[in-house]
């Protein structure tokens, strides 16, 4: 029987880091996103995961930065709204780790990319829900989906780096109804 996990996104956060001037790490986040994950059998290998980014939802908290990142030098969100992340292997690292090789879509641009996990312990909340908490770090050259504005400094080097770090920590719930249906 296979098991479906929701985000929640009221408790999860997807967001990312990248190097400022080769000085100073600046992070973001984006506002708006869905996805679940199916767990046949419930096992963690056999996971399949896919998540919905909306791309406009994107926030550092400096206003015209987010607005330069929702242009067409980089995430151009009014032609390409969503970034999408689907699985395609869980590997068992030991312990409650493991990583997910999957492909990541932005600006209709696939590529692959591999995230580290580490697997919360699952428990049942106030409301009969299961739930399970993930954390995921990653990687990748923002060049590799087209992501190429810069801007060289006078004094060497470009303003933003071309490694972008990944940072997600996500509540998964199985809302009581799917339970229920696993169960029988």
């Amino acid at each position: 029987m296979t098991e479906t996990f929701n985000i929640d996104p009221a408790h999860s956060s997807i967001g990312f880091a990248v190097k400022h001037m080769m000085v100073t790490t600046v992070r973001g986040r984006f506002g708006e996103f869905s996805g679940h994950v199916e767990l046949p059998d419930g096992e963690a290998t056999n996971a399949q995961a896919e998540f919905t980014i909306q791309a406009a939802s994107i926030d550092t908290g400096v206003g015209p930065r987010d607005e330069h990142l929702r242009s067409a030098d980089f995430f151009d969100a009014a032609n390409h709204p969503e970034l999408r992340y689907v699985s395609s292997r869980i590997e068992a690292l030991g312990g409650d780790r493991y990583r997910a090789d999957g492909e990541l879509t932005i600006r209709g641009v696939t590529n692959p990319v591999s995230l580290e996990i580490e697997l919360g312990d699952r428990i049942r909340d106030p409301w009969g829900n299961d739930r399970v908490g993930i954390s995921a770090r990653g990687k990748l050259s923002r060049k590799q989906w087209g992501l190429n504005w810069n801007q060289a400094l006078e004094a060497g080097g470009m303003l933003v780096s071309d490694e972008v770090k990944l940072e997600i920590d996500a509540a998964l719930v199985m809302p009581q109804a799917n339970a229920a249906e696993v169960a029988a």
